[in-house]
Protein backbone atom coordinates (compact mmCIF):
# COMPACT_ATOMS: atom_id res chain seq x y z
CA UNK A 1 0.00 0.00 0.00
CA UNK A 2 0.97 3.38 -0.77
CA UNK A 3 2.61 5.43 2.30
CA UNK A 4 0.52 8.31 1.63
CA UNK A 5 -2.61 6.24 2.00
CA UNK A 6 -1.37 4.62 5.25
CA UNK A 7 -0.62 8.42 6.67
CA UNK A 8 -4.19 9.40 5.37
CA UNK A 9 -5.82 6.44 7.06
CA UNK A 10 -4.01 7.43 10.47
CA UNK A 11 -4.82 10.79 10.13
CA UNK A 12 -8.56 10.63 9.98
CA UNK A 13 -7.98 7.76 13.04
CA UNK A 14 -6.21 10.75 15.05
CA UNK A 15 -8.10 14.05 13.68
CA UNK A 16 -11.23 14.12 15.75
CA UNK A 17 -9.90 13.77 19.65
CA UNK A 18 -6.28 15.79 19.17
CA UNK A 19 -7.51 19.17 18.37
CA UNK A 20 -9.75 21.80 19.74
CA UNK A 21 -11.05 24.36 17.11
CA UNK A 22 -8.63 27.20 16.65
CA UNK A 23 -9.63 30.75 16.48
CA UNK A 24 -10.53 32.31 13.49
CA UNK A 25 -11.49 29.45 11.42
CA UNK A 26 -14.93 29.68 9.93
CA UNK A 27 -14.33 30.90 6.29
CA UNK A 28 -17.01 31.35 3.73
CA UNK A 29 -16.25 28.38 1.89
CA UNK A 30 -17.52 26.35 4.21
CA UNK A 31 -14.30 25.64 6.63
CA UNK A 32 -11.78 24.59 4.26
CA UNK A 33 -9.38 26.38 6.19
CA UNK A 34 -9.74 24.58 9.58
CA UNK A 35 -9.61 21.52 7.84
CA UNK A 36 -6.27 22.05 6.35
CA UNK A 37 -5.25 23.45 10.00
CA UNK A 38 -6.24 19.62 11.15
CA UNK A 39 -4.73 18.09 9.11
CA UNK A 40 -1.10 19.80 9.52
CA UNK A 41 -1.32 19.34 13.25
CA UNK A 42 -1.95 15.74 12.69
CA UNK A 43 0.95 15.36 10.83
CA UNK A 44 3.10 17.23 13.41
CA UNK A 45 1.62 14.42 16.03
CA UNK A 46 2.80 11.76 13.13
CA UNK A 47 6.10 13.45 13.40
CA UNK A 48 7.33 12.09 16.31
CA UNK A 49 7.30 8.19 15.28
CA UNK A 50 7.52 8.84 11.71
CA UNK A 51 10.58 9.56 9.85
CA UNK A 52 10.66 12.66 8.09
CA UNK A 53 11.19 11.31 4.85
CA UNK A 54 7.86 9.34 4.92
CA UNK A 55 6.22 11.83 5.87
CA UNK A 56 7.48 14.60 3.23
CA UNK A 57 5.64 13.07 0.32
CA UNK A 58 2.73 13.51 1.92
CA UNK A 59 3.62 16.94 3.11
CA UNK A 60 4.63 18.50 -0.14
CA UNK A 61 0.76 17.26 -1.68
CA UNK A 62 -0.77 19.14 1.80
CA UNK A 63 0.85 22.39 1.22
CA UNK A 64 -0.50 21.86 -2.66
CA UNK A 65 -3.80 21.35 -1.81
CA UNK A 66 -3.63 24.38 0.04
CA UNK A 67 -2.01 26.67 -2.62
CA UNK A 68 -4.66 25.36 -5.22
CA UNK A 69 -7.22 26.50 -2.75
CA UNK A 70 -5.72 29.33 -2.06
CA UNK A 71 -5.83 30.25 -5.64
CA UNK A 72 -9.49 30.61 -6.25
CA UNK A 73 -10.69 31.95 -2.74
CA UNK A 74 -12.42 34.55 -3.68
CA UNK A 75 -12.73 37.25 -0.46
CA UNK A 76 -9.97 38.81 1.18
CA UNK A 77 -10.86 37.25 4.92
CA UNK A 78 -10.30 33.99 2.56
CA UNK A 79 -7.27 34.49 1.36
CA UNK A 80 -5.84 35.48 4.82
CA UNK A 81 -7.14 32.37 6.74
CA UNK A 82 -5.42 30.41 4.31
CA UNK A 83 -2.22 32.30 4.04
CA UNK A 84 -2.04 31.61 8.03
CA UNK A 85 -2.59 27.72 7.09
CA UNK A 86 -0.09 27.67 4.59
CA UNK A 87 2.51 29.41 6.99
CA UNK A 88 1.88 26.59 9.55
CA UNK A 89 2.53 24.21 6.73
CA UNK A 90 5.48 25.59 5.03
CA UNK A 91 6.98 25.70 8.62
CA UNK A 92 6.76 22.47 9.22
CA UNK A 93 7.79 21.12 5.55
CA UNK A 94 10.99 23.33 7.06
CA UNK A 95 11.35 21.57 9.84
CA UNK A 96 11.01 17.69 8.11
CA UNK A 97 13.79 19.39 5.50
CA UNK A 98 15.83 20.58 8.49
CA UNK A 99 15.63 16.66 10.36
CA UNK A 100 16.23 15.29 6.89
CA UNK A 101 19.78 17.39 7.12
CA UNK A 102 18.88 19.57 4.55
CA UNK A 103 19.65 22.87 5.20
CA UNK A 104 18.75 24.83 2.20
CA UNK A 105 15.16 23.35 2.11
CA UNK A 106 14.81 24.01 5.40
CA UNK A 107 15.80 27.70 4.94
CA UNK A 108 13.39 28.43 2.13
CA UNK A 109 10.35 26.42 3.50
CA UNK A 110 10.98 28.63 6.49
CA UNK A 111 10.92 32.19 5.07
CA UNK A 112 8.49 30.91 2.91
CA UNK A 113 6.49 30.41 6.06
CA UNK A 114 7.36 34.27 7.60
CA UNK A 115 6.13 35.48 4.13
CA UNK A 116 2.52 33.61 4.38
CA UNK A 117 2.52 34.53 7.64
CA UNK A 118 2.47 38.64 7.29
CA UNK A 119 0.71 38.20 3.95
CA UNK A 120 -2.41 36.82 6.84
CA UNK A 121 -1.80 39.75 8.28
CA UNK A 122 -1.23 37.92 12.16
CA UNK A 123 1.69 39.94 14.12
CA UNK A 124 1.42 36.77 16.53
CA UNK A 125 1.89 34.04 13.72
CA UNK A 126 4.54 36.27 11.98
CA UNK A 127 6.42 36.82 15.13
CA UNK A 128 6.22 32.78 15.89
CA UNK A 129 7.33 32.03 12.37
CA UNK A 130 10.22 34.75 12.07
CA UNK A 131 11.06 33.22 15.61
CA UNK A 132 11.22 29.33 14.24
CA UNK A 133 13.65 30.51 11.55
CA UNK A 134 15.80 32.67 14.26
CA UNK A 135 16.03 28.72 16.30
CA UNK A 136 17.28 27.03 13.20
CA UNK A 137 19.48 29.62 12.59
CA UNK A 138 21.00 29.48 16.12
CA UNK A 139 20.97 25.36 15.70
CA UNK A 140 22.91 25.81 12.71
CA UNK A 141 25.53 27.45 14.76
CA UNK A 142 24.77 31.62 12.71
CA UNK A 143 24.17 33.08 16.26
CA UNK A 144 24.47 36.94 15.08
CA UNK A 145 21.58 35.80 12.28
CA UNK A 146 19.60 34.06 14.95
CA UNK A 147 20.01 37.11 17.33
CA UNK A 148 18.39 39.38 14.88
CA UNK A 149 15.85 37.60 13.67
CA UNK A 150 15.05 36.82 17.28
CA UNK A 151 14.90 41.13 17.63
CA UNK A 152 12.70 41.11 14.56
CA UNK A 153 10.33 38.54 15.99
CA UNK A 154 9.76 40.90 18.97
CA UNK A 155 9.22 44.35 17.27
CA UNK A 156 6.22 42.55 14.80
CA UNK A 157 4.99 42.11 18.41
CA UNK A 158 5.90 45.42 20.09
CA UNK A 159 3.67 46.12 23.03
CA UNK A 160 1.41 43.12 22.59
CA UNK A 161 4.07 40.09 23.32
CA UNK A 162 2.11 37.26 25.54
CA UNK A 163 4.23 35.49 28.06
CA UNK A 164 4.23 32.59 26.05
CA UNK A 165 6.22 34.52 23.01
CA UNK A 166 8.58 36.18 25.71
CA UNK A 167 9.84 32.73 27.15
CA UNK A 168 10.19 31.49 24.30
CA UNK A 169 11.65 33.64 22.52
CA UNK A 170 14.26 34.39 25.12
CA UNK A 171 14.96 30.82 25.24
CA UNK A 172 15.88 31.38 21.30
CA UNK A 173 17.96 34.42 22.43
CA UNK A 174 19.88 32.16 24.46
CA UNK A 175 20.43 29.75 21.41
CA UNK A 176 21.84 32.58 19.74
CA UNK A 177 23.87 33.59 22.26
CA UNK A 178 25.26 30.72 23.00
CA UNK A 179 26.03 30.19 18.56
CA UNK A 180 28.05 33.10 19.35
CA UNK A 181 30.24 32.29 22.06
CA UNK A 182 28.31 34.40 24.74
CA UNK A 183 28.39 33.01 28.19
CA UNK A 184 26.85 35.88 30.34
CA UNK A 185 24.05 36.51 27.65
CA UNK A 186 22.92 33.21 26.88
CA UNK A 187 23.00 32.61 30.77
CA UNK A 188 20.94 36.09 31.19
CA UNK A 189 18.43 35.01 28.40
CA UNK A 190 18.44 31.46 29.95
CA UNK A 191 17.33 32.76 33.65
CA UNK A 192 14.97 35.41 32.19
CA UNK A 193 13.10 32.07 30.01
CA UNK A 194 12.83 30.13 33.18
CA UNK A 195 11.23 32.90 35.28
CA UNK A 196 8.60 34.00 32.51
CA UNK A 197 7.84 29.75 32.13
CA UNK A 198 7.21 29.46 36.16
CA UNK A 199 4.80 31.70 35.58
CA UNK A 200 2.87 30.52 32.53
CA UNK A 201 2.76 27.25 34.87
CA UNK A 202 1.31 29.16 37.48
CA UNK A 203 -1.25 30.44 35.04
CA UNK A 204 -2.85 27.13 33.87
CA UNK A 205 -3.79 28.96 30.77
CA UNK A 206 -3.89 26.66 27.35
CA UNK A 207 -1.05 28.46 25.04
CA UNK A 208 -2.28 30.73 22.54
CA UNK A 209 -2.11 30.03 19.02
CA UNK A 210 0.36 29.07 16.88
CA UNK A 211 1.68 28.03 19.90
CA UNK A 212 0.33 24.22 19.95
CA UNK A 213 2.19 22.81 22.72
CA UNK A 214 2.72 25.03 26.03
CA UNK A 215 6.11 26.24 27.15
CA UNK A 216 7.37 24.72 30.54
CA UNK A 217 10.48 25.14 32.82
CA UNK A 218 11.57 22.00 31.66
CA UNK A 219 11.84 23.14 27.97
CA UNK A 220 14.41 25.86 29.33
CA UNK A 221 16.06 22.77 31.04
CA UNK A 222 16.85 21.36 27.92
CA UNK A 223 17.55 24.40 26.15
CA UNK A 224 20.13 25.11 28.77
CA UNK A 225 21.81 21.86 27.98
CA UNK A 226 21.90 23.00 24.44
CA UNK A 227 23.54 25.68 25.10
CA UNK A 228 25.72 24.44 27.35
CA UNK A 229 26.65 21.71 25.01
CA UNK A 230 27.40 24.36 22.41
CA UNK A 231 29.47 26.63 24.98
CA UNK A 232 31.79 23.48 26.13
CA UNK A 233 30.52 24.12 29.89
CA UNK A 234 29.82 20.28 31.18
CA UNK A 235 28.57 22.11 34.51
CA UNK A 236 25.15 23.43 32.84
CA UNK A 237 24.96 19.54 30.70
CA UNK A 238 24.89 17.62 33.19
CA UNK A 239 23.47 19.73 36.12
CA UNK A 240 19.83 19.69 34.69
CA UNK A 241 17.38 17.05 35.22
CA UNK A 242 15.55 16.60 32.38
CA UNK A 243 12.22 15.16 32.17
CA UNK A 244 12.51 15.15 28.05
CA UNK A 245 14.92 12.36 28.14
CA UNK A 246 12.15 10.05 29.48
CA UNK A 247 9.36 10.98 27.39
CA UNK A 248 8.11 13.31 24.11
CA UNK A 249 9.52 12.66 20.73
CA UNK A 250 11.88 10.23 19.73
CA UNK A 251 14.25 12.26 17.42
CA UNK A 252 14.21 15.34 19.49
CA UNK A 253 15.16 13.21 22.83
CA UNK A 254 17.90 11.63 20.39
CA UNK A 255 19.60 15.47 20.13
CA UNK A 256 19.19 15.84 23.91
CA UNK A 257 21.28 13.05 24.04
CA UNK A 258 24.13 14.05 22.00
CA UNK A 259 24.09 17.28 23.74
CA UNK A 260 24.60 15.68 27.09
CA UNK A 261 27.34 13.25 25.35
CA UNK A 262 28.99 16.25 23.80
CA UNK A 263 28.84 17.47 27.86
CA UNK A 264 30.23 14.61 28.98
CA UNK A 265 33.22 14.70 26.35
CA UNK A 266 34.00 18.07 27.39
CA UNK A 267 34.38 17.21 30.81
CA UNK A 268 36.89 14.42 29.40
CA UNK A 269 34.56 11.60 30.41
CA UNK A 270 34.82 9.57 27.12
CA UNK A 271 33.61 6.25 27.34
CA UNK A 272 30.41 7.98 29.23
CA UNK A 273 30.38 10.72 26.18
CA UNK A 274 30.51 7.46 23.25
CA UNK A 275 27.90 5.11 25.13
CA UNK A 276 25.10 8.26 24.93
CA UNK A 277 26.15 9.52 21.36
CA UNK A 278 25.93 5.50 20.19
CA UNK A 279 22.30 5.18 21.83
CA UNK A 280 21.33 8.26 20.37
CA UNK A 281 22.82 7.25 16.99
CA UNK A 282 20.55 4.50 16.94
CA UNK A 283 17.46 6.78 17.14
CA UNK A 284 19.39 8.69 14.12
CA UNK A 285 19.33 5.41 12.12
CA UNK A 286 15.95 3.92 13.09
CA UNK A 287 14.23 7.01 12.06
CA UNK A 288 16.60 8.02 9.28
CA UNK A 289 17.15 11.37 10.28
CA UNK A 290 20.05 13.62 8.97
CA UNK A 291 19.79 15.95 11.51
CA UNK A 292 20.95 13.29 14.27
CA UNK A 293 23.14 10.99 12.24
CA UNK A 294 25.54 15.00 11.29
CA UNK A 295 25.16 15.86 15.12
CA UNK A 296 26.87 12.71 15.97
CA UNK A 297 29.57 13.57 13.52
CA UNK A 298 29.76 16.95 15.18
CA UNK A 299 30.43 15.40 18.90
CA UNK A 300 32.97 12.89 16.87
CA UNK A 301 34.82 16.12 15.43
CA UNK A 302 35.19 17.58 18.61
CA UNK A 303 37.33 14.98 20.19
CA UNK A 304 40.80 14.88 18.33
CA UNK A 305 43.10 11.79 19.46
CA UNK A 306 45.68 9.79 17.90
CA UNK A 307 44.81 6.82 19.71
CA UNK A 308 40.89 6.34 20.17
CA UNK A 309 39.64 3.96 22.93
CA UNK A 310 37.40 0.85 21.37
CA UNK A 311 34.17 2.61 22.39
CA UNK A 312 35.59 5.13 19.90
CA UNK A 313 36.46 3.44 17.38
CA UNK A 314 33.34 1.37 17.42
CA UNK A 315 31.44 4.35 17.13
CA UNK A 316 33.95 5.71 14.02
CA UNK A 317 32.75 2.22 12.42
CA UNK A 318 28.68 2.33 13.01
CA UNK A 319 29.02 5.83 11.39
CA UNK A 320 31.19 4.69 8.34
CA UNK A 321 29.04 4.26 5.18
CA UNK A 322 26.12 6.05 6.72
CA UNK A 323 24.51 8.45 4.17
CA UNK A 324 21.44 9.93 5.21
Amino acid sequence: MHRRTVLGGALAAMAAPILAPMPDTHDTTGGQAAALRLTTTAYRRLDGTTPSRDLADAVDGHIRLIQTITRTATGDADRARLAAVGSEAASFAGWLAWDKGDHGSARSWYGGAVKAARTAGNPLLAAYQTGTLAQFEAHAGNGVQALNLARRARRVLGDQCPTVADAWLLSVEALGHAAAGDRRRADQALTASRTAAEALRADQEPPPWPWVFSFTPDKVAACRVTCGARLQLPEWVLGEDVEALTTGHAKQRALLVLDIAAGHLAGGRIEAAFALASRALDTGLQYRSGRIVERARAVRRSLTTASPPKVVRDFDERLHGVYL
